[in-house]
């Protein structure tokens, strides 16, 4: 049986999944229209369910960002330390990966490109 902190811990994992899921296609889309060159305006990959933030990053950063599955982009101050380490920072959004754990077993599982 799971205990309350890995249940949270799934839960964080599953919101930042479904974000990741929807920034890919919004990468697919730019990467259409004029390669890897170009900015596109992604949504925050953060825990929160509620969270509407946007971000601009280039699609090659991007790509940087999604060659490790325990990786996402967040808006600064969205991490949860609990869950995930800053990495790096950029102008404009933050690098989480997440410890490792439920939440980076999800972050793997749920990987749209493994």
């Amino acid at each position: 049986m799971a205990t309350g902190n890995e249940e949270q811990a799934r839960r964080v994992g599953l919101n930042e999944s479904i974000f990741r899921q929807v920034n890919e296609q919004i990468e697919s889309l730019n990467r259409g229209f004029g390669g890897e060159s170009r900015t596109m305006t992604a949504i925050c990959e953060c825990a929160d369910g509620d969270c509407t933030d946007r971000l601009e990053i280039s699609v090659a950063e991007y790509e940087n960002v999604r060659a490790d599955a325990r990786r996402y982009i967040v808006v600064p101050g969205h991490e949860l330390p609990q869950f995930e380490t800053v990495v790096e920072r950029s102008d404009g959004y933050d690098v989480v990966e997440k410890h490792e754990g439920p939440s980076a077993e999800l972050a793997e599982e749920t990987d749209p490109r493994s």
